[in-house]
């Protein structure tokens, strides 16, 4: 099912054929490392290079005898090679090959998330600038606070997407390193210009201490990255699916002709594919839980992580890959509804100016503890009554013996609380909005 959800370029870098193609690249690399110290000789080096090939589907036939797939993948080069494919693999143990094929890939793909983030963020700043001042309530607990603009909201998502990029360059950071040091990490049986030269030409930099296998940590950093990118697109696919039920509908996705939303009730509209992000991130953090139990190893080195790292490596970066570019087409095609926002700022009939009326009173010499009971004892009144908030506080003479009719109103003001949206954004790094 995972290929329901491919796009070309990262499947590709999972693919099988790939990853031999990448397999084949290390092993040449350390022919090219051991003829530069005149341990394999030139010709043999230069037929090497001339005929090293191989069939995917005749290493998946070897390896059902085998059971090793990279003395499978071996055996089907030397059969290409001929006589100097004994120069193959020399000093080598599978890891080394593996290992640093498998960093290869995982800096493929992360440019790729790369790129996918920064198209996202692309989308989000248009969003933040174009309802800059797009007025909404707040709400804290589900409840309606005081007002906020969309754009603010944009803003926010905009920044959260920029600290995921900057994690994915660090969690790329992580899994740069090869290695190329033998059964347990010591060159027994090679020499580090071996590491050295076979990383410096993949754009690798040598594991400065490694068992038979680079640790674990490093992956699972890259995979608590990918949890974490795939957890703020699920939360921002949840605030949307919020923000488009019924009662609400201050946003929605798109919807597309022929498109249906229930096989029973034709009218609906469902958030669909935000839904879809919100399940697909489910199985992202539960392969990150999986990443993390690769760590401890007997002994530094087994092999329980690498049936594992087949499935969830190149599973969750297929899907966050697919997440990402999802979730950008989802909000360069959002439906906004600023009348909505509007009308339903004025459900609670006043009451989000609460606070500025419990600030004034304090200026005018009152205990919070006083403001607090004056202004709420009016508040509960719009709640359970259905009054208005204004003329309840014009009713109150405990108010009104405090503030005129005009002072209450300048706390009614709806800009006061736009008055810093521009610095906000220009501290989001939207100043150019």
């Amino acid at each position: 099912m995972i290929g329901r959800y491919s796009r070309p370029r990262m499947t590709a870098i999972w693919s099988e054929e790939h990853k031999l193609r990448t397999w084949l690249k290390v092993e040449i690399l350390a022919c090219e490392a051991w003829a530069k110290l005149g341990k394999i000789p030139a010709d043999a080096l230069e037929t090497i290079k001339a005929k090293a090939d191989f069939s995917a589907e005749r290493v998946a036939e070897i390896e059902e005898i085998t059971k090793h797939d990279v003395i499978a993948f071996l055996t089907a080069v030397g059969e290409k090679v001929g006589p100097a494919s004994r120069f193959i693999h020399l000093g080598l143990t599978s890891s080394d090959m593996l290992d640093t094929a498998l960093a290869v890939n995982l800096c493929e793909a992360s440019d790729i998330v790369i790129e996918d983030l920064h198209q996202l963020m692309k989308v989000l700043k248009k969003k933040a600038v174009e309802h800059k001042t797009t007025l909404m309530i707040g709400r804290s607990h589900g409840v309606h606070a005081e007002p906020i603009t969309f754009g603010l909201k944009m803003a926010l998502w905009h920044t959260e997407t920029n600290r995921n990029l900057e994690r994915m360059k660090r969690a790329r950071e992580s899994v740069s390193f090869g290695k190329v040091s033998g059964a347990v990490g010591t060159y027994a049986n090679l020499d580090p210009f071996v590491e050295q030269y076979v990383c410096a030409s993949l754009g690798l930099r040598p594991a400065p201490v490694s068992t038979q296998i680079i640790q674990r940590d490093r992956h699972a950093e890259f995979m608590m990255t990918l949890a974490l990118i795939a957890s703020s697109l699920d939360k921002f696919a949840t605030e949307i699916r919020s923000l488009q039920r019924t009662e609400i509908l201050e946003a929605e996705e798109f919807f597309e002709k022929g498109q249906k939303g229930s096989s029973a009730m034709p009218h609906k509209r469902n958030p669909i594919r935000c839904e879809q992000i919100s399940g697909l991130a489910r199985v992202i953090r539960a392969n990150a839980m999986a990443a993390l139990e690769n760590v401890p190893l007997w002994h530094e080195r087994d092999i329980s992580h690498s049936s594992v790292e087949r499935v969830i490596i190149p599973d969750s970066c297929v899907l966050v890959d697919y997440m990402l570019a999802r979730f950008a087409n989802i909000m360069e095609k959002l439906l906004v509804y600023p009348e909505n926002m509007r009308k339903n700022m004025e459900k609670t009939k006043g009451m989000l100016f609460s606070e500025r009326i419990l600030l004034d009173l304090i200026q005018r010499g009152l205990s919070r503890e006083d403001a607090y009971k004056l202004v709420q004892r009016n508040a509960m009144k719009v709640w359970e009554d259905g009054a208005d908030f204004r003329s309840a506080l014009l009713a109150d003479s405990e108010i009104t013996s405090r503030m005129t009719e005009r002072e209450i109103d300048l706390c009614f003001d709806m800009e006061h609380h736009l008055r810093f949206v521009g610095e906000i954004f220009e501290r989001a790094g939207l100043e150019d909005a």
